[in-house]
């Protein structure tokens, strides 16, 4: 290549990084809060549906995924595609086998996809921007529900929001007019600091947990290159989030991000694809321990899913029910079995593994914390991890850190 051809080629490169840099300025902060600002909109200026969700969520992906097909998909793409395009042929076939149009597990994969792309056509300083300005925001709203509760409750009005666009009827409770799962459980572990689980524009109390643990991942495979008064924003959102949402497995997690900074980096590539497994026997190991745990508790929550596994026919490995997939809310491995077969969960196990790169110490951390967030998430919870409130800003890091090692300074 001739240098004027390499130089061309250069202010290309650095013009597609600028433009997809505005556009992830704009995009993943908008899809990572913008329940909190249609709930003001369904409180004050009019009542919204389900499709007004749907439309905003779909107009979003739309948007970005637009704009990669404008810019083109170059080599590096290929692992993106090809899980892209394996859970498509898998939507085909849920859907004919049980009747029905089934688009659900594809739109989540589909966020991972895009978001991913766009995290590896994203500059470093647009990146941080986009999780400064969350965590303005979220942490700023949470400041206020947590000593202003009900400035809060009248502001959001979180339990009219999902009322309206879930169809979810709210048990009222003292007349608070949060997401009724927000509110406390007795005998569920708390530190006390707040009359409820926190939920800040989230409006519900597992995406703010979730978003935390996307932060420690943050902090961990950025920590050098994050500002310091990005770090301390950053912390500070964590520690308030884990101090009133009462999240145990982001309590764990932020630990194991703390441990992991030093240890991951020095753990060999080829353990990373063993995390889900031995999360799944942790699991078997506490089922056979305490087999008849159950409720809202760490424990009952895993011996919930190991029942799943258990409990696993012919009909659920291959899909050939979805219509009861509601009721495993709670239940992340079961959820993706019985949405896309367990070859689905098998592709999607190989992706978490194998796509984040491993060359570079940060690149090891995040690789390493992002597939314990996932892991223990689907052990202990449900499909939550999938939501774009909470995946696009996840698989944006992860997309970004993979060419990290290439970005222009």
């Amino acid at each position: 290549m001739s240098s004027s051809a390499f130089h061309d080629h250069q202010a290309r490169s650095v013009a597609d990084i600028g433009a997809g840099g505005r556009l992830v300025r704009i995009v993943v902060p908008l899809a990572v809060m913008y329940n909190g600002f249609l709930a003001v909109i369904n409180a004050h200026v009019m009542p919204l549906g389900f499709s007004h969700v749907a439309l905003v969520e779909i107009s979003l992906l739309f948007v970005a995924l637009l704009y990669l097909l404008y810019r083109g998909l170059s080599e590096e793409a290929l692992p993106i595609v090809t899980l892209v395009g394996f859970f498509g042929l898998v939507m085909v076939y849920t859907s004919v086998v049980n009747g029905m149009a089934f688009v659900d597990f594809f739109r989540n994969v589909l966020i991972i996809g895009v978001f991913c792309q766009l995290g590896m056509m994203t500059d470093g300083r647009s990146l941080a921007f986009v999780f400064r300005i969350c965590c303005l925001f979220i942490l700023s709203v949470l400041i206020v529900e947590i000593f202003f509760t009900r400035i809060y409750e009248d502001v959001f009005y979180p339990a009219l929001y999902f009322t309206n666009t879930r169809g979810l009827e709210q048990v009222a409770f003292g007349g608070a007019k949060i997401f009724q799962n927000a509110i406390n459980i007795p005998g569920r572990f708390s530190f006390g600091l707040s009359d409820h689980r926190t939920s800040s524009l989230f409006l519900e109390q597992v995406s703010l947990a979730n978003f935390s643990g996307v932060l420690c991942i943050y902090l961990v495979s950025r920590f050098d290159r994050i500002a310091r008064f990005d770090r301390s924003l950053i912390v500070a959102t964590i520690v308030f989030i884990l101090l009133t949402n009462d999240s145990r497995s982001m309590l764990a997690f932020s630990f194991i991000c703390l441990i992991g900074y030093f240890l991951f980096p020095k753990t060999p590539n080829g353990v990373r694809p063993l995390i889900m497994p031995l999360v799944i026997c942790a699991g078997a190991v506490v089922y056979l321990l305490r087999p008849d745990a159950s409720g809202d508790t760490f424990d009952g929550r895993i011996v919930l899913t190991m029942k799943g596994f258990f409990n696993l026919d012919f009909i659920e490995l291959l899909a050939l029910d979805i219509r009861n997939l509601a009721s495993l809310a709670d239940s992340g491995y079961i959820y993706v079995i019985n949405a896309s077969t367990v070859f689905g969960l098998l592709a999607f196990w190989l992706f978490v593994s194998f796509f984040p790169a491993g060359r570079t110490a940060a690149q090891k951390r995040c690789a390493f914390a992002l597939a314990i967030f996932i892991s223990l998430n689907m052990m202990i919870g449900g499909n939550a991890i999938f939501s774009i409130k909470v995946a696009s800003l996840l698989w944006l890091l992860v997309g970004h850190m993979r060419v990290s090692e290439r970005e222009q300074h």
